[in-house]
């Protein structure tokens, strides 16, 4: 995520929680750029909303009280969401910390949460993807994360056969 200047506002997702209760909210906000021309441009990583990445541009419709709700996906940034639930030492600060370090040498960003234990991944186009998704698998192998895929591109999908 970049520094959250004037021009950002919060947008709005609704999510639906499955039988397992997950996920643990039924909205979701994030930082966003509003393009002026109904759709803002995401500029953080989700947590919860499946479909979506930062930099997609997306169509908002704007409430009586000044909420900005997401609505359809107008242009997809070419970045995928990547999401663990960090196991290793108990999700402790230090090893979501570990976690974020090791794949930002592969050239993802991201960030922690203590709640959930989780880690967000935010994975542009240009990062190394095969080896993200080894270690993704060598990880989950090893009992340190879990992970999903919140939003991947073809190029991803891609990596699952090499």
């Amino acid at each position: 995520m970049t520094n959250i200047k004037d021009d950002h506002i919060k947008v709005h997702f609704r999510l639906e929680t499955d039988e397992d209760g997950w996920p643990p909210v039924s909205v979701e906000s994030l930082w966003a750029v509003d393009l002026g021309d109904g759709t803002v441009r995401l500029d953080n990583t989700p947590w919860f909303v499946r479909g979506v990445a930062s930099n997609d541009i997306i169509r908002v419709d704007i409430d009586d009280e000044g909420i900005y709700w997401a609505g359809e996906t107008a242009q997809a940034s070419e970045n995928c969401t990547i999401r663990l639930i960090v196991m290793k030492d108990g999700g402790s600060a230090a090893a979501r910390q570990t976690v974020l370090e090791t794949f930002h040498r592969l050239g993802t960003t991201g960030e922690g949460i203590e709640q959930f234990r989780m880690v967000a991944l935010d994975v542009p186009p240009d990062a190394d993807l095969l080896r993200i998704r080894k270690l993704l698998v060598h990880g989950e192998a090893q009992d340190w994360w879990h992970w999903e895929e919140g939003c991947v591109t073809a190029a991803w999908r891609a990596t699952a056969a090499a």
